[in-house]
């Protein structure tokens, strides 16, 4: 096995680069780096501190690891990050050492997925296969256990413990322990009613959005039946208004998720719509 660096890439005197590691262009590598076996680095990385990475990990463009943590009692202190074997890391993932008042140190586990923008703050302690989906984002000294999964948009506070096995759902907002095998659900959009507004402003006749309106009463407040019932009463009654046909056949097509329905605020959305409308004829 050999190294491969490209021309471009700068690699300070000191880096420990072994058997097998590829360095792509105009990457940056510090000189108290240790990159092991078969590690690859793609364009545009930074990598520096006193950072290890294990064998067979991949770090993907304008990743930056290793850089001074976002602590304003850090002083320069030589604290470590060490990222384990078989781990993805990919674009824009930032993650920091640890810090004096901390462990000194970032602990990152093997076979770790890591996605864009995700950001590992200073002395947190990864475990193995965690998963942490698009900018999910741990504050400092957070531990993660072995095999949890962070959704995307989710915000883990400071000293936070994440359980094995747990899962976090995207966006949520954690600022307290979560059990093992854990589930954390964030608030999931709803329904608020139709974009009456919008209608207008792209010149929606009048009588499509009566139709429309009148159509997702039955389909939002008219609990009696199946959905299927209520779907075809809005087709015999309204089936041949555009805005209708166009509703229907959204939720026609085959569904991959279920349909987004309305909360209990739904009637204030829709008499809010009513005097949009009454306001609009006189």
């Amino acid at each position: 096995m050999t190294i491969q660096i490209h021309p471009t890439a700068i690699v300070a005197e000191g880096a420990k680069i072994a058997e097998g590691v590829s360095i792509g262009a105009y990457s940056l590598i510090g000189p108290h780096v240790t990159l092991k076996e078969n590690v690859k680095i793609h364009p545009h990385v930074v990598i520096e501190g006193y950072t290890s990475l294990g064998a067979g990990t991949e770090v993907f463009p304008f990743a930056v690891l290793g850089l001074a943590p976002q602590n304003i009692h850090y002083k320069g202190e030589p604290s470590r990050l060490d990222i384990g074997e078989g781990c993805v890391i990919r674009e824009h993932v930032t993650i920091h050492p640890g810090t004096e008042k901390g462990t000194m140190k970032t602990t990152v586990g093997n076979k770790c997925y890591i996605m864009i923008g995700a950001h590992i703050g200073h002395d947190c302690d990864i475990g193995n296969s965690v998963t942490m989906a698009n900018n999910a984002t741990l504050g400092g000294h957070v531990m993660v256990g072995d095999y949890a999964n962070i959704g995307g948009l989710a915000a883990i506070h400071q000293f936070v413990r994440i359980g094995s096995y747990a899962m976090i759902s995207g966006t949520a907002g954690v600022n307290e322990d979560i059990m093992p095998f854990g589930t954390v659900m964030a608030m999931k959009a709803r329904l608020g009613g139709l974009n009456i507004i919008g209608m207008k402003r792209r010149g929606f006749e009048r009588q499509d959005i009566h139709d429309l309106r009148n159509a997702y009463k039955f389909l939002a407040k008219d609990q009696k039946g199946t959905l299927e019932e209520r779907l075809q009463k809005i087709r015999t009654l309204y089936g041949s208004c555009r805005t209708v046909k166009e509703l229907l056949a959204f939720i026609e097509q085959d569904p991959k998720r279920p349909l987004c329905l309305p909360t209990e605020a739904w009637e204030f959305e829709l008499e809010e719509a009513e005097r949009s409308l009454r306001a609009t004829a006189a």
